[in-house]
């Protein structure tokens, strides 16, 4: 999964979560950031990250407007035991994730912009100035041509998006 600050991933992540138990196993995300509301991933300060990544325990990592993000190696057991596995992964690594997972599905969220800035000014983090700035210097979407991938537009209602990727999760499980 991936898409745009504010596209509401989290938001999806959880719709999800509470309705396929355990048939499908969400990755854990390393971040170096404070947990925020309605976000689900475990802080690490730059430091512990440094340590995990030198003993090789994430699966993929990356960088972001000064922030680090890790996928942790559970990633691979669980595909090792036929697990379907959802990431919150990022549009920038998406090549180097299809390099190392050739199957993997892509599930790009995305929202209008004046929706993604309703939710940024929302959350908090940035002030106006900041939000617009980050609207302005959005990249076009793009992937691999090999990749597989499914658009949801998270501009409405959360269950008509949830529903849409609560299908995309059934047609992978039964794949």
């Amino acid at each position: 999964m991936m898409g745009p600050s504010g596209a509401g991933k989290d938001s999806l992540l959880g719709f999800a979560r509470e309705r396929v138990g355990a048939r499908v196993m969400f990755a854990h995300r390393y971040i170096t950031r404070a947990v925020a509301d309605g976000e689900n991933h475990i802080a690490l300060t730059h430091d512990e990250f440094a340590t995990r990544l030198s003993y090789g325990l994430f699966a993929m990592h990356w960088e972001s407007l000064g922030l680090r993000y890790g996928i942790g190696i559970e990633l691979d057991a669980w595909l090792a035991r036929g697990m379907p596995v959802v990431v919150n992964g990022s549009r920038q690594h998406a090549e180097l994730a299809l390099e190392r997972y050739p199957d993997a599905q892509f599930v790009h969220i995305d929202a209008t912009t004046s929706v993604l800035a309703s939710r940024l000014a929302r959350r908090g983090r940035e002030d106006a100035r900041q939000i617009e700035a980050r609207l302005a210097r959005r990249p076009a979407f793009g992937l691999p041509s090999q990749a597989r991938v499914v658009t949801i537009d998270n501009s409405g209602m959360l269950a008509d998006a949830g529903t849409q990727f609560l299908d995309v999760l059934s047609q992978a499980s039964c794949a």
